[in-house]
Order: structure tokens, then sequence, then C-alpha cells
């Protein structure tokens, strides 16, 4: 994966903050994504978080040098993904649960200011399991990548 990846085309529908909030449980400081934007629906997202040196994370993650953790990052593209399946009117007022995390690598840190895009697209999803791929981008530079395994109740 790579940033062209990452589509160059207007999105179908963007989910605001706000409507992040309606469609998935997490809540500050646990709340990773700022924006979702749809590109294929139900298929293809875009995540949007604004890396602030504000987070509370970074005040114990090498304080010195603050670099965002690796698993937050994951948990971020876990949250795109999930805000664009739990948005399916289908699925309105259920959970989504992590149940595997598949080929993770870190490639690039995540530090305070950046911009990172999250470029989540659905690979299989059956009754109440799915699984993702998923991409984390700052800029043209690719940080971190997986497949991601969930489950819903």
């Amino acid at each position: 994966m790579n940033e062209e990846s990452i589509p160059q085309s207007a999105p179908l529908r963007v989910i605001q903050a706000q409507e992040i909030l309606e469609i998935i449980p997490h809540r500050y400081p646990f709340l990773l994504v700022d924006k979702v934007e749809i590109y294929e629906e139900n298929q293809l997202a875009v995540g949007i978080k604004c890396v602030s040196a504000n987070e509370l994370f970074f005040h114990g993650h090498f304080p010195k040098k603050p670099v965002m953790p690796g698993v937050l990052i994951l948990e971020s593209m876990a949250q795109t993904a999930a805000a664009m399946i739990m948005g399916i009117k289908e699925m309105k007022g259920k959970f989504a649960y992590f149940a595997g995390i598949k080929s993770a690598k870190f490639r690039r840190q995540v530090l305070p200011g950046d911009v990172m895009k999250l470029r989540v697209e659905i690979i299989a999803f059956k009754r109440n399991v799915g699984k993702v791929k998923g991409a984390a981008f700052v800029g043209d530079e690719i940080c971190a990548e997986a497949q991601l395994i969930f489950a819903t109740d």
C-alpha cells in the first residue's frame, strides 16, 4: 500500500465527529478518529486523526520524545472501520469488538502535529464476523498496516 491507496476522488459520504459519537461507543480519551470519509459504501473508508501534542498517551509514552503507541494506531484503524460498518442501518445499536490482529507492521513513528490518514477496506463480512485490511499514512509515508478481525453482537 502507498499514498495512491488513498482515493483522490470526492467521498460518497463524510461522517463528522458528532456523528461518529452516535455510531461507536468510544469517548475521550479513547476516541481516536476525528472524521471518516466513505468512498465505496460499506467497503472502503478513510479516517482522519489529527494527532495533538495534548493527547494523554504522550504524557506517559516516551514523554521526552513523544511517539503515538502502535496499538493506538491500530485502534484508530479499527474505529474507522467500525464507524463505516456500524453506520449501516442494519447494524444500528450493535457493537464491534476486536477478535484478532494479523500481519501488523509498524514502519514510521506518528508524532505530535501529524495528521494521520487511516485507510480501511472490508475483505470479508458475514453475519457477525468481519475482516478489514488497514493502513495508516502520514503524508505519503506509510506508518502501519494490519489485517483486523472483528465480531459484532
